[in-house]
């Protein structure tokens, strides 16, 4: 009950909220620990392990992010409780291997609120988002200070899982926080031209593995834009993909109406059609 009493900020009707949410913890615990029984237990579920489980892990995050981005909000309670059942499964295995259990778990986050919010459950006063941010920063890296080895540099702790655009920013906003980034937009800009030039220089040298890093750089460049110009790489490309759907989607349409498929036409054919959906708002 810690992490929801701190302060004594409980409001009126939340211990009935929280009694129940821990009966349903509590049975999800049980649940999962029966799956994981040698006896009793589910052959799939015994098989696994934290490898084996992460991709599935990853996976539900990213379903929870659709759900929200399609605004399903039942679909995004059943997905919010496949990603819960992950944490309970990884803690499960965690606890069997003797390195902490889903308390532990708790325990953690609940502590990290408390520590990165000081405005809230302490004393500190902030007086403008900025502040707030200053603080928040300074919290996560007295965290990764205390962290293993691996972890004491400054980029450490960037997860190598997460998607490489929203990766790069992070790495980019780490690197930022000692200075070590562009002043404003311009840079980045002719960085942008210079590293667009050295792809073209490659693909004319023929050398796969040279394209292939221009390409990284130029990708890693264009995060570094998307962050100058404060907009999520990953969700700009999210939404680039969503539009090229629609799109397509319209061009398979039409040409169905008339009796045709796509590869039946001409590009110029296909690309008036494309033209077509952009002019209906696509």
């Amino acid at each position: 009950m810690q992490c929801f009493l701190a302060g004594g900020r409980l409001q009126a009707g939340g211990a009935a909220s929280i009694i129940r949410a821990m009966q349903h913890t509590r049975r999800l615990l049980e649940l999962m620990a029966r799956l994981r029984d040698p006896q009793r237990g589910c052959p799939w579920d015994l098989r696994q392990d934290f490898a084996s489980v992460a991709p599935y892990t990853l996976e539900e995050a990213y379903e929870v992010a659709d759900a929200i981005a399609r605004q399903d909000f039942d679909d995004l309670r059943l997905e919010l409780g496949d990603l819960l059942l992950q944490v309970v499964f990884h803690a499960q295995m965690a606890q069997e291997a003797g390195l902490f259990d889903f308390e532990d778990v708790a325990a953690g986050i609940c502590d990290k609120l408390l520590r990165r919010h000081p405005h809230v459950f302490g004393d500190a006063m902030f007086e403008t988002d900025a502040e707030r941010a200053a603080a928040w920063e300074a919290a996560k890296a007295a965290e990764r200070a205390d962290r293993s080895e691996r972890d004491t540099g400054l980029l450490g702790g960037v997860a190598q899982a997460l998607p490489a655009l929203r990766r790069a920013q992070k790495l980019q906003q780490r690197a930022a926080q000692v200075g070590f980034d562009w002043p404003d937009l311009e840079p980045v800009l002719d960085k942008l031209d210079e590293e667009l030039a050295e792809l073209r220089q490659a693909l004319h040298q023929g050398e796969r593995a040279a394209v292939a890093e221009e390409l990284g750089d130029l990708l890693f460049v264009m995060a570094n834009l998307a962050r100058h110009l404060q907009v999520d790489a990953e969700d700009a490309l999210r939404q680039g993909n969503a539009k090229f759907e629609r799109r397509f989607a319209y061009i398979e349409q039409a040409l169905a109406a008339a009796g045709r498929r796509p590869q039946d036409c001409t590009l110029a054919q296909l690309d008036a059609l494309w033209d077509a959906a952009k002019a209906n708002g696509l």
